[in-house]
């Protein structure tokens, strides 16, 4: 599970400006579904679902932009 420390709303934006080829769909979470997010995403930017799950979780605790 996700363990993020601002809401999804502000990490979602953190992440669209960090990766601009990602949109409001691909980035449509709900906790039930978070496998399929994170497979999604990782397929999307060749990554691995752990990596992107700790990207995620790091821009959640990052108070400034995503990198």
């Amino acid at each position: 599970m996700l363990k993020l420390k601002t809401s999804w709303e502000e990490v979602k934006e953190k992440i669209k400006e960090a990766n601009v080829e990602l949109t409001d769909a691909d980035l449509n979470y709900n906790a039930d579904q978070e496998k399929q997010l994170l497979e999604h995403l990782a397929k999307k930017m060749q990554k691995s679902p752990e990596e992107i799950k700790a990207w995620i979780e790091s821009v959640s605790s990052n108070e400034g932009k995503a990198s």
